[in-house]
């Protein structure tokens, strides 16, 4: 990690606002920033700025305040409507009155809302792609990502708070859930009759190259459900994933499993997770909630960056599909594509896995 030297701040600052403007996973990798914060100053109001469809994954998180989000729909209302939107938004940060903002994203547009606040200290970091004087004049300090490329991400987003000197760093991330959605998932196992230990299952991502075939996850299912284990499958409530779903249990007649596809929030899925024995996964935001949470797992990987998004301080195993057969470029990757690039992997690997891992 790049050494700089440290920021002075003169007093604790009262009020903090970290700025992440990404997907479901990247927002979970932000709370061992946010987790430091709260540690090195516990008194301080600590506020995030995220899109809209993202809040969920930090709405419970007990350290935050005010959760600011942007709704990337303003921009089909107009541009009168998008402007009046902005321009709310960025009255109400700079009402905060900041003295310490967190600039964790690569966009202008937080790059200006950092500016705009007007706190005293503002740190981001110095992408590459982002030369010339407008980026530095946003901020107050930019710290270099110069060796980021071997880093986790979650060591990326630490690595700016070397500025403020805050040592010993909080590296555990944190999924939280409210008790209203343990409730609602306790009652939903209840009534289908799942009770403990259980496995979950989410076999599905967005991307579908990320994906394991419905035949090798079904056998998986049939070899688990045969050591009596139930078996509550989860999704999106995409179409593409719940018809995925449906053909995985098409292939699995007549055993015990219980399908929660597109029924749960991201809270009540994170509850869930919380009580399994095992979570079964494929490189999406539930894998990572799995290893927040500390629940043992088994993550499948493709053609993803794994020294970037491998599950963070996970308690199991994860299985890549590049030890099983050649894999492309993740960086050449065309994210549309029908290809299932981890059918490489058999599901005996997975299969003894669980073995391995289950009580």
């Amino acid at each position: 990690m790049t050494q700089v030297s440290a920021t002075t701040i003169t007093s604790p600052p009262r009020r903090i606002l970290i700025i992440k403007l990404r997907h479901h996973g990247d927002m979970l990798l932000t709370t061992p920033v946010i987790n430091t914060l709260h540690q090195h100053y516990p008194d301080a109001e600590i506020d995030m700025l995220m899109y809209l469809e993202t809040r969920e994954m930090l709405a419970s998180h007990p350290a935050l305040s005010h959760l600011f989000t942007i709704d990337r729909q303003w921009k089909k209302q107009g541009v009168r409507a998008h402007m009046a939107h902005e321009i709310k938004l960025a009255r109400q940060l700079m009402h905060r009155k900041y003295d310490l903002v967190i600039n964790l994203a690569d966009q202008w547009r937080s790059a200006i809302v950092t500016r705009l606040t007007g706190a005293p200290t503002r740190l981001g970091f110095a992408f590459p792609k982002r030369q010339g004087k407008a980026w530095p004049f946003c901020h107050t300090q930019l710290v270099s990502t110069a060796g980021h490329g071997a880093l986790h991400t979650v060591e990326q987003n630490l690595s700016i708070l070397s500025r403020l000197g805050l040592t010993p760093a909080v590296t555990h991330a944190t999924m939280s859930y409210s008790a209203e959605d343990e409730r609602a998932v306790s009652q939903l196992l209840h009534e289908s009759g799942i009770k403990l230990p259980f496995i979950v299952v989410q076999p599905t991502s967005r991307w579908f190259f990320k994906c394991w075939t419905e035949e090798k996850m079904a056998e998986t299912f049939r070899a688990l459900a045969a050591k009596g284990y139930p078996i509550v499958v989860t999704a999106g409530p995409d179409k593409r994933e719940l018809v995925m779903v449906d053909k995985i249990l098409a292939l699995c007649p007549g055993i015990n499993i219980v399908s929660l596809a597109g029924k749960l929030s991201l809270r009540q899925l994170a509850a869930l997770i919380d009580q399994a024995a095992l979570f079964i996964g494929v490189d999406s935001v539930p894998m990572h909630m799995a290893a927040a949470l500390q629940t043992p797992l088994i993550a499948l990987f493709g053609p993803s960056k794994l020294t970037f998004w491998k599950p963070w301080q996970a308690l199991g195993e994860v299985i890549w599909a590049g030890d099983f057969g050649p894999l492309p470029d993740p960086d050449d990757i065309d994210t549309h594509t029908s290809e299932r690039y981890l059918d490489a992997i058999p599901a005996q690997a997975v299969i003894d896995a669980a073995d391995r891992l289950l009580p």
